[in-house]
């Protein structure tokens, strides 16, 4: 009986292997480990903000178009929900990435801004969260990277046969991507840093006594 119940444990595994259930599973782990780093840098950024904003205002307050419009997109992403089914939905996916975008095209016009004030951008608080902004950027662009690449994996895994077949049978269905019309935006982090110009060169003394 036992040594019956063991081979149709073997058989059973067998056939799921063959069908390709684990490696879908797998493929599935590794697109929510990645989404939980883009996650991660999402918020690393959002927490940034505030303190960014209360410098700038600080040495600009007049600037109240950006300041406002980085506070007011920080708050629309905070205030969407962010289930393991937005993965699933990609009206949903669409509508978070658009949100995620306004963030940094906002973060970065602020970052503009800051240049035009001398006083602020020598300000130490200041250039330790700029430093910190950028570096956010670029983990963001990793993160997504990580994310696309995780995602096509999955796509593939569970559109190719035979795993189709046990996709079908699970209800298992393709997960929403990043789109971007550039795909260099993707895997190149927006340079924000504005480090000061360098002195005019001095003009070579003329002749004379």
């Amino acid at each position: 009986m036992k040594l019956r119940l063991l081979s149709l444990l073997i058989f059973a595994a067998t056939l799921l292997s063959g069908c390709g259930f684990n490696q879908i599973q797998t493929n599935d782990e590794a697109v929510n480990a990645a989404w939980s780093e883009v996650l991660n840098q999402y918020k690393r950024r959002a927490d940034l903000i505030p303190n960014l904003v209360s410098i700038v205002q600080g040495y600009a307050a007049h600037e109240k178009e950006v300041l406002t419009r980085v506070t007011e997109a920080r708050a629309s992403v905070g205030g969407m929900k962010v289930t393991p089914e937005l993965l699933n939905d990609e009206a949903a996916f669409a509508k978070f990435q658009k949100a995620q975008t306004e963030v940094g095209s906002a973060l970065a016009r602020l970052m503009v801004v800051a240049e035009n004030y001398p006083q602020l951008k020598a300000d130490a608080n200041f250039r330790d969260l700029q430093a910190q902004v950028e570096g956010t950027e670029n983990r963001i662009a990793v993160a997504r990277n990580r994310y696309i690449k995780a995602v096509q994996d999955y796509n593939v895994s569970v559109r190719t046969f035979p795993n189709n077949l046990t996709a079908m049978a699970m209800s298992w269905k393709t997960k929403a991507n990043f789109t971007v019309e550039d795909e260099k935006a993707v895997s190149t982090a927006p340079t924000i840093r504005f480090d000061a110009p360098a002195p005019a060169p001095v003009p070579a003394p003329t002749g004379g006594k």
